[in-house]
């Protein structure tokens, strides 16, 4: 039963991020991100990393999407039609056989190394809160720092976009 949930996770995942990247509307790739990362958060929840499923949720979910959305919205972000447009049954058409030839590859080479792949063990504290707030506030602190203050300037980057946007139009 938990692979079936595991397999349905995994492809539940694989759909919502190919809509992602071949929707021409933001908000719809932006909801098809917020359902990949709904699906991660439950292989997470698989993996016994409770924590770090529900933060998954309330963090990227929930937090950022929401960011993605203000910025989405700040910037008036519209279909374009280009060149791009024009082509678009051959992107999609080439983009699904590329897709198409990694999951073959990917599947071969998983049924090589299928016999000699042994489960590992984790650690029991893997996920919980305190292993998570020790590695986060610890180890990979620089790292956090750094993706906060790019967040800050992201944020503050579509203020500043939006701003010049409206002074152009005469408003």
């Amino acid at each position: 039963m938990e692979l079936l949930i595991f397999y349905a996770f995994c492809v539940g995942a694989v759909v919502s991020a190919l809509l992602m990247v071949t929707t021409k509307r933001p908000v719809r790739a932006a909801m098809s991100l917020v359902a990949t990362m709904s699906f991660l958060a439950g292989l997470y929840a698989l993996l016994n990393a409770h924590l770090i499923a529900v933060l998954q949720l309330i963090v990227y979910a929930g937090a950022i999407m929401v960011l993605f959305l203000f910025v989405i919205m700040l910037l008036n972000i519209e279909e374009k039609e280009g060149k791009l447009a024009k082509n678009v049954f051959f992107i999609q058409l080439a983009g699904t056989v590329v897709v198409g030839v990694l999951l073959v590859a990917m599947v071969v080479v998983m049924n090589r190394l299928g016999p000699s792949v042994t489960a590992v063990e984790v650690d029991p504290s893997f996920g919980t809160t305190k292993a998570v707030g020790w590695m986060l506030f610890t180890k990979y602190l620089l790292p956090f720092e750094i993706a906060s203050v790019l967040l800050l300037a992201a944020i503050v980057g579509a203020v500043i976009l939006a701003k010049r946007r409206i002074g152009n139009s005469g408003a």
